[in-house]
């Protein structure tokens, strides 16, 4: 019986140890990520949350076998290049409710063979190159930004599978075109209007009023030029003529010379 308690209490030990050990990993695991980030798994799939954690940039030491990504709520002004690279098996990534202004060309970089959703809504994209999505074949929502409503815009939503029922909520905040665009769904601008063929339109203008000016200058130099040489040979020979008539003769030789 003494033998049995011991090993009874033995296996209790080992038990209180094994879980002590347990918990002092995953205490030591949940220190390496920001505050209000952990990991979970949702669905069968390998999730990080980092919802409303007050992060200022994308947070490193994300699990490479993360499936899912939530940074919305945060602060995030700005994706520099290669912002998710160690993440090659992310499907979903959410990104939404920042302060994002700017994406640099290559943030999605490593992205494009799994992800399946991207949301970038509510933000404050203004502008974004159409090579910052190539190759993704993620949907995206690209709503709730106040885009400036031009050829830029247009050639990137060419790029874009959207997100479905997202493609209302992009809005013109500004326009390079019209002022009447403000305020309107984009896709309802471009129905109307050929926002590339407009801004053509505009350099082509601009191209031809340039030259003009140009060629306006020129032409008045020569202008300018041709009446200085006449003044300065008229009082020349208005000075010839004042000479003694001999050397005069002479002079005026030599001035018809250099006119002519």
């Amino acid at each position: 019986m003494p033998a049995a308690r011991q090993g009874l209490l033995r296996s209790v030990t080992m038990w209180l140890l094994l879980q002590s050990l347990l918990l002092a990993s995953c205490l030591r695991s949940a220190a390496a990520f920001p505050k209000g980030c952990y990991p979970s798994e949702e669905e069968g799939l390998k999730t990080f949350r980092c919802s409303n954690a007050q992060l200022t940039e994308v947070p490193r030491d994300i699990p490479n076998d993360t499936n899912k990504l939530y940074l919305d709520f945060n602060r995030i002004p700005f994706l520099p290049r290669d912002a998710f690279r160690d993440l090659p098996f992310l499907l979903e990534l959410d990104l939404s409710h920042n302060s994002i202004a700017g994406i640099e060309s290559g943030a999605f970089r490593g992205l494009t063979e799994h992800l399946h959703s991207l949301d970038l809504s509510s933000n404050r994209l203004v502008s974004v190159g159409k090579d910052t999505f190539s190759n993704l074949k993620a949907k995206v929502n690209l709503s709730d930004n106040p885009w400036r409503c031009d050829c830029r815009l247009q050639e990137l939503i060419r790029t874009v599978d959207l997100a479905a029922g997202s493609s209302g909520g992009i809005v013109c905040d500004s326009s390079s075109a019209q002022e009447d665009h403000v305020g309107k769904a984009f896709l309802q601008v471009i129905a109307d209007t050929d926002l590339c063929n407009a801004y053509k339109k505009t350099t082509d203008i601009a191209m031809l009023v340039t030259m003009f000016g140009w060629f306006a200058m020129v032409i008045s130099y020569l202008v300018y030029y041709v009446r200085q040489n006449q003044e300065d040979a008229r009082r020349h020979l208005e000075y010839l003529k004042s000479l003694p008539s001999k050397q005069r003769r002479s002079e005026e030789s030599s001035t018809i010379s250099t006119v002519v």
